[in-house]
């Protein structure tokens, strides 16, 4: 079994793979009880979003941490990916500056993925 670290690294490295734009990890486990870490992203189109879902969740998956849930595959703006311990927020430009999430998580502390 993956800690939560692990899921978000691997989540956010698989992002990265497939060319996501502007890849943050937000530790929340301090703030909230909903998640110990948000991996949020953008996407360029729907079909990179669906891409870059599609690669979360193949190498998780293979890891042995499919998602329990996915929402929002329908929408082409936002599709979050629910790990338990790991929210996956993957966006449309516009949607990530409309929620924020950056804003309104901003006492969480930014983990640097490069540097795991």
């Amino acid at each position: 079994m993956l800690t939560a670290e692990q899921i978000a690294i691997i989540a956010a490295r698989a992002l990265e793979d497939k060319k996501a734009k502007d890849v943050k990890v937000l530790k929340t486990r301090e703030q909230t009880i909903l998640a110990d870490y948000f991996v949020i992203c953008n996407g360029t189109s729907s079909t990179h979003i669906k891409a870059l879902v599609d690669e979360v969740d193949k190498k998780l998956s293979e890891a042995g941490e499919p998602p329990t849930r996915r929402e929002g595959l329908r929408s082409d703006i936002w599709v979050l990916m629910d790990f338990g311990c790991v929210i996956v927020h993957v966006f449309t430009d516009e949607a990530r500056k409309f929620y924020d999430l950056e804003r309104l998580w901003s006492d969480s502390e930014v983990v640097d993925v490069s540097s795991l």
